[in-house]
């Protein structure tokens, strides 16, 4: 893994200037929690598709997503692979307490990490329970996200897939920027339609046709292959068949 250095560190060193602060695990921490927590934390940038970290492989840091986008892959026994998660901007990547990684963690899209030494950290945990109750926060929600997408891969149909996957990715995009009660999203999709076809388990010419299907009925708008416009985003969300009152946000 690559450290960053100060001229290639595209993002603000501060704590109180982090443009995931509001979401990230140290979002409760007071001032001087940030001050500890600027004492054991380092940047690391990662190039798209250069593995951060391997399946069994020891984890001697825990991280937030800063920018970019990571997947989360589990090999089996037999050589295939499957997509299981997507970390995102102001996500949580290690488990204080566990010893080595659980699955293969590779950057999508260029990514910096936001990393702390873990025994650190964990010994941060015991002392500041304002890290400890947002990790126990941001648990629960990846577990409902995770029994979310279990029924998105399970019952829905190839275009409410689709939709599912850009609603979660445009309601991130939203809270991040601090956008999250506006109907109208615009966004940079960053990932390719085959890393969506993985992840969604079809095919890539079903991803382009839905797409294209979204485009020319006006759910979404299109900038190129990357940049989204959702006109207006309750129309999204009914294209996914999920309730229009907010639900959980991803």
């Amino acid at each position: 893994m690559t450290l960053l250095n100060d001229q290639s560190l595209s993002v603000s060193q501060s704590c109180g200037d982090c443009p995931i602060r509001h979401r990230a695990v140290c979002a409760r921490c007071e001032a001087d929690e940030l001050e500890r927590l600027e004492q054991i934390k380092y940047y690391r940038k990662f190039e798209a598709g250069q593995t951060v970290v391997w399946s069994g492989d020891k984890m001697d840091f825990v991280a937030s997503v800063v920018s970019g986008i990571a997947t989360l892959t589990q090999t089996m026994e037999d050589g295939r692979t499957q997509m299981v998660g997507l970390l995102l901007p102001s996500d949580f990547v290690g488990r204080p307490g566990r010893g080595s990684a659980a699955y293969d963690v590779v950057a999508t899209t260029d990514l910096v990490m936001c990393c702390f030494r873990k025994t650190p950290f964990e010994d941060m945990m015991t002392r500041t329970p304002h890290i400890a109750h947002r990790l126990l926060e941001m648990t629960l929600d990846e577990l409902d996200a995770a029994r979310e997408w279990m029924l998105v891969l399970g019952r829905k149909t190839a275009r409410e897939k689709i939709a599912s996957l850009l609603s979660i990715i445009a309601r991130r995009d939203a809270s991040l920027q601090q956008r999250a009660n506006e109907d109208r999203i615009v966004f940079d999709l960053p990932l390719t339609r085959e890393a969506m076809a993985d992840y969604l388990g079809l095919t890539l010419e079903t991803v382009s046709r839905q797409m294209s299907a979204l485009k020319r009925d006006g759910v979404i708008e299109l900038q190129g292959k990357r940049h989204v416009i959702v006109p207006d985003m309750s129309r999204l969300l009914e294209e996914a068949g999920d309730d229009t009152d907010g639900g959980i946000l991803a």
